[in-house]
C-alpha cells in the first residue's frame, strides 16, 4: 500500500475569523482600521537529513550479519527472514521465492559463507552514500579456493540500516605471486676449511 501525502498549495491562504478583507471594506474613512491579516506562508520543506555513515565496526556488521543471514537462507531453503530483514522496497520487488531462484547456484553447491564470520573483508570502494542515500559496501573475502565477492546496498529504515541490494559471487581466487608467499632465499653460509698444520 502506497501513501500519498498532498503537499501544501503554496498561496493557499485561510481566512481568519473576524478579520475582513482591506480591498473589499466599505467602512468610512475615518473608522478605526482593524489591524491587516498576515497570509499564512506555508514552511519551506526541510531538506532530509542526510544519514550518518557507519563506522568501521558497523560496516563490518552490516557485511557480515547480512552474508550470514543469506547462509542460513541458503542452508534451510527459507529466505523470509532475509526478506523480512530488509527495506520495504526490496521485500516489494523480491518474493522469499524469488530469493530461493537468484541463489540456487549457491545453494545447489552447498556453498557455505562461514568464513565471512572470521575473516576480514576487503573493500573494494570506501563506503559512501550517493544521491538517493543509499549506502553502498563493495569488496571481497579472500577465502581459498573460491573468494566471496560482494555487493550490498542499505538503506535506513526507521533509523536502521536496512538491505536494499544484494549479489554474491564466488569466483576462484586469484593465485598470489610467489615472492609474497616464500620470503626471498637467504645466501648459503660459506665455511672455510682451516688451514693445515705445518709439519
Amino acid at each position: 500500500m502506497m501513501l500519498f501525502v498532498a503537499p501544501a498549495l503554496a498561496g493557499d491562504v485561510r481566512a481568519e475569523p473576524g478579520v475582513s478583507d482591506p480591498a473589499s471594506s466599505t467602512a468610512p474613512a475615518k473608522a478605526k482600521s482593524k489591524p491587516k491579516a498576515v497570509p499564512a506562508v506555508p514552511a519551506a520543506p526541510q531538506p532530509a537529513q542526510q544519514p550518518a555513515l557507519p563506522g568501521v565496526d558497523g560496516v563490518l556488521y552490516l557485511i557480515r550479519s547480512t552474508l550470514l543471514t543469506l547462509n542460513d537462507a541458503n542452508r534451510t531453503g527459507n529466505y523470509t527472514v532475509l526478506r523480512d530483514l530488509a527495506a520495504p522496497d526490496f521485500q516489494a520487488k523480491n518474493t522469499a521465492a524469488d530469493l530461493a531462484v537468484t541463489f540456487t547456484d549457491l545453494r545447489r553447491r552447498n556453498f557455505d559463507l562461514f568464513a565471512v564470520a572470521v575473516a576480514a573483508p576487503q573493500l573494494t570502494a570506501s563506503p559512501a552514500l550517493d544521491a538517493n542515500r543509499l549506502l553502498r559496501l563493495t569488496g571481497l573475502f579472500p577465502t581459498r579456493p573460491l573468494q566471496i565477492n560482494f555487493d550490498l546496498v542499505f538503506e535506513v529504515v526507521n533509523g536502521r540500516w536496512c538491505l536494499d541490494g544484494i549479489s554474491v559471487a564466488t569466483p576462484e581466487t586469484p593465485p598470489q605471486a610467489e615472492a609474497a608467499q616464500q620470503p626471498a632465499n637467504a645466501p648459503a653460509p660459506v665455511t672455510k676449511k682451516p688451514a693445515p698444520k705445518p709439519p
